[in-house]
């Protein structure tokens, strides 16, 4: 097991062979997953929760306020299911995990996957639990790209609805160049080594990570958050918090030391190549490829998002420039009946992890809404 995922409780499924995307074939692939609540009579009472880029199976940990009797995701009336996506140091195979004709990590040699490799590998583990069909498949960011996946990758009419939060329906060029920028900081580290490294590359790790914090908040939650503080001081550093506001050389401000902060945290919990997979990932991500005669026509998209389920939510955060609003818009206007729900957050994309009681009320209203049948009888009275 990976170093990163011994301490994550959870199960491990292992499937046979599958052959991804790319025409590699994994065999005997692990898929780490969790699961809460209980499957009903008919196994349709089922909620699909997808992690996003540096998340793990265990849903619990990141978005656990939402989870449990009588909240947004109800433990009561679900069952709840999350897996670790492949590519991912969490448990899933990945780079860090053992290549069964080698007897070695597969490091940078491990084949290419997308969003459709992980909706099909994780449907395998839902048909060993006996699962016949999928109430709301919901994730935010990466998981967000999943969740639209979902109805598309799986026969129609298994997934009752889906809600995408903070996403796209294809990865846009911005996306795909912060995607590179945090690449190239990996590969520029001398310990990187071509992805042979038998040391962590952790000063390039590290940059990635400085880049990708910096598209999941947005320029007004850094404003408020740091201002011009510099490190110790409390508030913007103006002087009205009776500080001294005077810079001196090679003085760190806040900004700085939070970011920097942020990438020594992630080295010890993430791997490089592991990070470079993921990142290309998200790029192969546009839910139009290979469905349409053109991918890249103006009809593309709305063509592709009129088959998903009907009158799902999609939920944007507002302020979010990874994923910025329209394209939030574009997926509920393509969805036949589709809603779309703004939070009004200054925290940007991360907002999607942070505004905690705005999204439960979201999703929890649209739940209640579109699987009323659920809320009736056992459980409608204990406390949350």
């Amino acid at each position: 097991m990976s170093p990163f995922a011994a301490q994550i409780e959870q199960e491990i499924f292992i499937v046979p062979s599958l052959e991804l995307e790319c025409g590699a074939v994994l065999k005997q692939a692990p898929v780490a997953y969790k699961t809460w609540g209980k499957l009903n009579g008919a196994k349709d009472n089922v909620m699909v929760i997808c992690h996003s880029f540096s998340g793990d199976a265990d849903a619990g940990s990141w978005w656990g306020t939402l989870m449990g009797p009588n909240k947004a995701f109800d433990t009561n009336r679900f069952f709840i299911f999350c897996a670790n996506a492949l590519g991912s140091p969490y448990g899933s195979a990945s780079p860090v995990t053992t290549n069964p004709d080698t007897g070695k990590p597969y490091g940078p040699s491990f084949p290419q996957t997308t969003i459709r490799d992980d909706v099909r590998i994780h449907k395998l583990v839902l048909d060993a639990l006996s699962v016949r069909s999928v109430a709301v498949a919901l994730g935010g960011s990466m998981g967000g790209m999943a969740s639209l996946e979902w109805p598309l990758c799986s026969p129609p009419g298994y997934v009752k609805c889906i809600i995408p939060i903070a996403t796209c329906a294809r990865h846009s060029a911005w996306g795909i160049g912060w995607g590179e920028v945090q690449r190239q900081a990996i590969y520029g580290d001398p310990r990187y080594g071509d992805g042979w490294y038998t040391e962590q590359p952790a000063s390039g790790l590290a940059a990635a990570r400085l880049a990708a914090t910096l598209t999941y908040g947005s320029r007004d939650s850094f404003e408020n958050r740091f201002g011009r503080s510099t490190v110790g001081v409390i508030g913007k550093g103006d002087g009205t918090d009776g500080q001294d506001a005077t810079y001196t050389p090679r003085q760190p401000f806040s900004a700085q030391a939070h970011l920097h902060e942020e990438g020594e945290k992630f080295v010890k919990r993430f791997d490089a190549n592991c990070y470079i997979h993921i990142t290309h990932k998200l790029d192969t991500h546009d839910i139009a490829r290979g469905r349409v005669s053109d991918p890249l026509s103006p009809s593309a998209l709305p063509t592709v998002l009129a088959t998903l389920p009907e009158r799902s939510m999609v939920i944007s955060m507002a302020g979010d420039t990874m994923f910025p609003n329209s394209e939030q818009k574009e997926i509920a206007d393509g969805i036949k009946g589709g809603v779309l729900a703004t939070v009004p957050t200054l925290e940007g994309h991360d907002g999607f992890l942070l505004e905690v009681e705005a999204v439960s009320e979201c999703v929890g209203e649209f739940l209640r809404k579109e699987f009323g049948e659920l809320y009736v009888g056992e459980g409608e009275g204990e406390e949350p």
